[in-house]
């Protein structure tokens, strides 16, 4: 294995698209190219994330029936989260602020506007 892209399902892509700009994302893919998303591809470095729409799915598989969030945290390594820290804590709502853990990594957390949890990390030694 090489590589995980978690496909998170949400209800509005294109805000999803606006939110996740100001985290550093960039668009590489949409379904359809314009108009009304129901997929997109979203990168940052290294990290890559799929928005896919429950609705885009729901005759596929109908086992993918959860609103909205959900008992998933998204693990982010970063460097120079001091200053990504700085730059977005006025633009999402921060859960869990800066600090230092008994593991050794600098993190924080937030909640995107999905109701998803991510927690960005570095271990600045």
């Amino acid at each position: 294995m090489d590589a995980v892209s978690p496909n998170i399902f949400v209800k509005d892509i294109n805000q999803t698209i606006e939110y996740y700009k100001q985290l550093g994302f960039q668009v590489t893919v949409t379904v359809p190219e314009s108009g009304n998303y129901i997929f997109a591809m979203m990168t940052c470095g290294s990290i890559s994330f799929m928005f896919q729409t429950f609705e885009s799915l729901a005759e596929e598989l109908p086992a993918i029936s959860r609103q909205n969030g959900g008992s998933l945290l998204l693990y982010i390594q970063i460097k120079g989260i001091r200053k990504f820290y700085e730059d977005i804590k006025d633009k999402v709502n921060i859960i869990k602020g800066l600090e230092k853990t008994f593991y050794g990594a600098t993190e924080f957390s937030i909640l995107d506007l999905n109701n998803y949890v991510l927690t960005f990390a570095e271990d600045e030694g």
